[in-house]
């Protein structure tokens, strides 16, 4: 697993038993060290005295009785287990040598032992280690000139390593041991530690899943009383994580306050507004009908007064739709033939604009699906009138439908020019418009794709848009 993938929990066991695991190495190597350098010059003293007895026999001074094994003549000394010892005269004669076994036996040093201890250990009573091998190993050694005899006199090393190999036996058991208990101690501490913690992360979590994008929204969840003392670390989260949702919460429910006022007044107005249009509309078409003789600038403002009066109407109405189903105004469920209003659709569009070349790719099967047909039809009809609108002449248009799983798919494609990337994303959104100049003489108010939208979601479908230059697919998909 990635590092960067580590809870915070797996982190702090095991960073913090790699730092006590390091402390244990550096403790350990430091206790081993200091004990052999102790050992070592402990043995270098037992050498150093060695050699002044071994110059002193072989100078012929009297042997000292301390230290004489029983049975052992008055006049030889008594070596110490693991000691060397060696005499040799200026003509390379070994007047005498030996190195004394564990049980008080005694074994001659070969030639090529005493070579290496000529070779290796200057005259000098400096210490030195020599591996003298086979049974005899690593010993510490050193040499005196006495009138021309070197004297050598050396200590087996075979204490030394098997006090610092059990003393690193015993380091490595305890330690590992130690460090065993210390990380299931660890885990268990961060665990309960880092339990108030993973209750804040669920709530957080929990909240996280909530729709909050649109309709009346509640934010019951908060973080337990007892996960929010101030005095600790994640208990200030969890305050704080409580006041966000607080503030959160009270900014959703100013939201839906304001979307409620606004849907009610466009409600409110579009419906007040449909009976004085009419009225326009009506004395409009009154006044142009009369035959009555007018200035051609009378006659072009009442003919204005009327397709605008009658646009405005579309517009009034659009609004009513729309505030209508955010309103959540429940739709009809009728079973809706849409193979038949498909026909009846492109029947329509082929009627109204002969400019453009209306197709429609369809199976033979009947599907149907439930829902309100006059909404469904609106649907269909804003989408033929889009690429109507935002097409040029001659332009294919094709309206194809489809069973796909349990779904029924409704596509209307046309080979025009596409649509700008830029407006692509907020093409459903209320007014949106391709031309800046929002320019009205193509009769769209804005609010089709909208409403499209809106019902497709009433029925419980969805619907989108894929677009490139000669190629652009509106796609709605219901369940069937």
């Amino acid at each position: 697993m990635s590092r960067r993938r580590w809870t915070l929990r797996r982190t702090l066991v095991v960073g913090t038993s790699a730092l006590v695991a390091l402390a244990f190495v550096v403790m350990s190597l430091a206790t081993i060290l200091s004990l052999r350098s102790f050992v070592l010059d402990r043995l270098d003293q037992q050498v150093t005295e060695g050699l002044s007895f071994v110059a002193g026999r072989g100078s012929g001074e009297p042997p000292s009785d301390a230290g004489r094994p029983p049975g052992m003549d008055a006049g030889d000394p008594a070596p110490r287990i693991g000691s060397l010892q060696a005499v040799v005269d200026a003509d390379g004669s070994v007047r005498m040598s030996g190195y004394t076994r564990s049980d008080g036996t005694q074994v001659d040093l070969s030639e090529t032992q005493l070579a290496q201890l000529e070779a290796a250990v200057p005259a000098d009573g400096t210490v030195e280690t020599v591996d003298l091998g086979g049974d005899l190993g690593s010993f510490r050694v050193a040499a005196a000139d006495r009138d021309g005899t070197t004297v050598y006199a050396g200590t087996s090393q075979a204490d030394v390593t098997a006090t610092t190999t059990a003393l690193t036996v015993i380091l490595v058991a305890v330690s590992a041991v130690t460090l065993l208990i210390a990380v299931v101690g660890l885990s268990w501490l961060v665990r309960r530690s880092l339990r108030p913690l993973d209750r804040v992360a669920e709530v957080a979590q929990r909240v996280s899943t909530l729709s909050l994008a649109e309709g009346a929204v509640d934010i019951p969840d908060r973080v337990a009383p007892a996960d929010t003392d101030g005095d600790t670390e994640v208990g200030r989260v969890g305050a704080s994580l409580n006041d966000l949702l607080g503030h959160v919460q009270a900014s959703l429910e100013a939201r839906q306050h304001s979307e409620d006022q606004l849907r009610r007044f466009i409600a409110d107005a579009s419906h007040e507004l449909r009976t004085p249009l009419a009225s326009v509309r009506g004395y409009a078409q009154l006044s142009l009908g009369e035959g009555a003789p007018m200035t051609p600038t009378q006659a072009r403002s009442l003919d204005r007064i009327e397709s605008e009066a009658r646009r405005m109407a579309s517009l009034v109405e659009d609004l009513l739709l729309l505030a209508r189903l955010d309103a959540g105004q429940p739709l009809r469920h009728d079973e809706v033939e849409l193979t038949l209003l498909a026909i009846d659709a492109v029947s329509d569009a082929q009627a109204a604009d002969a400019t453009h070349d209306w197709r429609l790719d369809m199976t033979d099967d009947l599907i149907a699906v439930t829902g309100d047909e006059n909404r469904l039809r609106q649907v269909v009809a804003n989408l033929l009138r889009n690429a109507q609108t935002h097409t040029p002449p001659g332009t294919v248009v094709t309206l194809s439908l489809a069973r796909e799983g349990g779904e029924a798919v409704l596509r209307v494609a046309d080979t025009g020019p596409g649509i700008d990337p830029a407006l692509a994303a907020r093409l459903f959104d209320r007014f949106a418009r391709g031309d800046d100049a929002r320019n009205r003489d193509a009769g769209s108010t804005g609010l089709g794709l909208s409403i499209a939208r809106a019902i497709t979601e009433a029925h419980g479908g969805r619907i989108a848009v894929d677009s490139v230059p000669g190629r652009t697919v509106f796609e709605v998909r219901l369940p069937a």
